[in-house]
């Protein structure tokens, strides 16, 4: 067994993925897990973490692990906290991993898994939305990615706004509610019926949104999408400037006329979807000679970004380990 192995991770809030590999790209084992970020989840987040790396090593002795790569949203943050920093190096060590972590954006980590290009572009949406021009495998220059207060424009968080915000203009204008907004009503309210007085439907559904945790809006992005393919005007709307603001934010960080590829990465843009197929019309208006990738497997990427500094074709690792079995 070699011992210049590399890890891989694609740590998300929701699930943690690693891969293990040979520096020629031959995939050794896989693990996967809970959401495994101590930046949103806190230290106990770190058991389902190193849960995905012992499933992934399986056998293989730890040691022989000579570098590893975790993409993860927010990593900065583990810098900036001295305990929570500690607690990561413990468990890491603790694994018996002897090599030292790189950690970096899950951007760049869903750009490497639509590209091996050096430079290009990212475009990620999927809760929350973000962009980024990558130059020499690093990222050089990011847009949006605000949060849902202040940004995150064209996400599932803000489908899922603008679908509430279509609804509630339905009932102040005393109209029936269409597609998108008996769906609204039926998701939050139970029932897609409208009160006699409407105006206390709309106060329910003020409501029902405040209650709960502004981002869990998201989970309306799925019924806006299914709306707009049943072509309910007010979807259509909504998936059109979402697309619109995705557009715009791959124009802040991507010049006019470029040619380097461009990475549609998180499950609203790498799935076929709608939303999908209106930002790629509108790519394909400002920049008609783009290649315009999907993201593949995060964990892959990470693991390829391992072995990139000692790869002596990086293209064909590339393909190996990106390429599904």
């Amino acid at each position: 067994m070699s011992d210049k192995l590399v890890l891989g991770l694609d740590v998300g809030g929701t699930s943690t993925r690693a891969v293990l590999a040979t520096p020629d790209g031959q995939r050794l084992g896989a693990g996967r897990a809970g959401g495994g970020n101590p930046t949103t989840h806190g230290a106990a987040a770190l058991a389902e973490l190193t849960g995905a790396i012992r499933a992934a090593l399986g056998d293989t002795a730890p040691e022989s692990v000579a570098g590893a790569v975790l993409g993860m949203a927010g990593f900065t943050k583990l810098g900036a906290d001295p305990a929570l920093r500690t607690a990561f190096d413990e468990a890491w060590t603790g694994l018996g991993l002897r090599c030292e972590p790189q950690l970096v954006s899950d951007v760049l980590a869903a750009y490497a898994a639509g590209t091996p290009d050096p430079d290009g572009t990212v475009i990620v949406a999927g809760t929350g939305a973000i962009a980024a021009r990558v130059r020499g495998h690093r990222l050089d220059h990011v847009a949006d990615g605000h949060g849902w207060l202040l940004g995150d424009l064209g996400s599932g968080y803000w489908l899922g706004r603008e679908a509430v915000r279509s609804a509630l203009r339905d009932l102040d204008k005393e109209r029936p509610p269409g597609a998108l907004a008996a769906g609204v009503l039926t998701e939050l309210l139970g029932t897609d019926a409208v009160a006699p007085r409407r105006r206390d439907t709309a106060a329910a559904l003020v409501q029902a949104v405040v209650a709960e945790s502004p981002i869990a809006l998201a989970r309306l992005a799925p019924m806006v999408l299914r709306c707009y393919d049943a072509d309910d005007p007010a979807a259509v709307d909504v998936v059109q400037r979402g697309a619109a603001h995705l557009a715009d934010t791959v124009a802040m960080v991507r010049a006019p006329g470029e040619t380097t590829v461009l990475v549609r990465g998180g499950g609203l843009l790498t799935n076929d979807t709608p939303l999908a197929a209106e930002l790629a019309a509108a790519i394909a208006v400002s920049w008609p000679a783009t290649t315009l990738r999907p993201a593949g497997d995060a964990a892959a990427a990470a693991a390829w970004l391992a072995a990139l500094p000692t790869a002596p074709d990086p293209r064909t690792l590339h393909t190996r380990l990106l390429t599904p079995a």
